[in-house]
């Protein structure tokens, strides 16, 4: 088994490479060793390294400054899916993109599935959204997996936030109307493993966090776990504010579950995020 790896250093790649099994050899490879907006690279990798799956966790992930890089986030989110789409089918290997739940509005007050109207409201979202429309127009064998509110031990994440924040301060103001279901990546990452190994069908596939909650509901949970482990000195207070309280630059889905029955119908369940984010804290202690 050879799987080739984009975004080895982010949160999904990272949790990937440690989940893997020990005959699978895994070629993991970052901007600097790959550039995925670079067809002639990707060709080049690919078509050398001969792999059996390919998986896509590389992505342009600043959610408010991609608003004043549109045209970088499109090379990342789009371009690249693509030009690795393009390869993998002339190889015929196994192709697993990741892409969000901000394809969507948040107008619903349902669960999203699968066939839901996207409606992305941020160039981040519009772009992966783009992303998503070329890996299946170009390759429709492949498998896009729409995931949320990610989260682990490794990178730059809310949670990491949220523990740095307790430390330096005595009160927190998190926005309290927005809603939808943490997930933790290593969970993600076994995910996209079970889908290979089942030659799972084409097409897109949502997987996200077993619970609902919102940002503020989260951190209360993050700061119960961190105070039971005594890695912030006090309990800050957590007050709750909307979101035109706490402008952004780019908009976010006020609602963003993801419904999971498809991918569920695999043998594959949503992510346990309350007991990982247990593990996850650990760790970072």
């Amino acid at each position: 088994m050879k799987i080739l790896l984009t975004g080895a250093k982010g949160q999904l790649g990272r949790c990937f490479q440690d989940r893997i099994p020990a005959d699978w050899q895994v070629k993991a490879t970052d901007s600097d060793s790959l550039d995925i907006t670079d067809i002639s690279q990707v060709e080049k990798v690919i078509t050398e390294f001969k792999p059996d799956l390919v998986v896509n966790a590389a992505a342009y992930t600043a959610v408010d400054k991609a608003e004043n890089e549109p045209q970088l986030a499109r090379l990342i989110n789009a371009i690249g899916p693509e030009n690795l789409a393009i390869v993998t089918k002339r190889v015929n290997a196994f192709f697993v993109h990741v892409s969000t739940d901000y394809v969507f509005d948040g107008s619903s007050s349902l669960p999203y599935n699968e066939a839901a109207a996207t409606h992305p409201l941020s160039v981040y979202g519009l772009t992966k959204l783009e992303g998503e429309r070329a890996v299946l127009g170009i390759y429709p064998q492949a498998i896009i997996i729409r995931t949320a509110w990610v989260f682990s031990e490794y990178g730059n994440n809310f949670v990491k936030t949220m523990l740095r924040l307790a430390r330096e301060r005595e009160s927190l103001s998190i926005v309290n109307d927005q809603r939808g279901c943490p997930t933790y990546a290593g969970d993600i990452a076994q995910a996209i493993i079970q889908l290979y190994c089942q030659k799972t069908t084409g097409g897109i596939y949502h997987f996200c966090g077993d619970r609902e909650v919102s940002w503020k509901e989260f951190t209360e949970e993050i700061i119960t776990i961190a105070e039971t482990q005594k890695l912030i000195p006090r309990r800050p207070q957590i007050k709750g504010i909307s979101t035109s309280e706490y402008p952004t630059a780019a908009h976010r889905p006020a609602y963003s579950t993801l419904d999971c029955n498809k991918i569920e119908s695999y043998g594959i369940y949503p992510s346990d995020w309350a007991t990982a984010l247990i593990t996850c804290i650990s760790k970072l202690a």
